[in-house]
């Protein structure tokens, strides 16, 4: 997981990260991909999660 390791590593020098999501299909609620939960984990910083407004998404 290349991607999520740079962010990672990125976060030491932030004051904050932001993290968009999205609804799944059939959900409720967001649901967070793998670089949002490593960041949730793993950052150096504060995470901010926000959640895309409905019909925003394209698919």
């Amino acid at each position: 997981m290349r991607g999520p390791r740079a962010l990672i590593a990125a976060t030491a020098e932030a004051d904050m990260v932001v993290v968009g999501t999205h609804p799944r299909q059939g959900r409720t609620g967001p649901e967070l991909g793998p670089v949002a939960q490593a960041l949730l984990r793993h950052a150096h910083c504060p995470v901010a999660i926000v959640p895309a407004p409905p019909g925003s998404c394209r698919r």
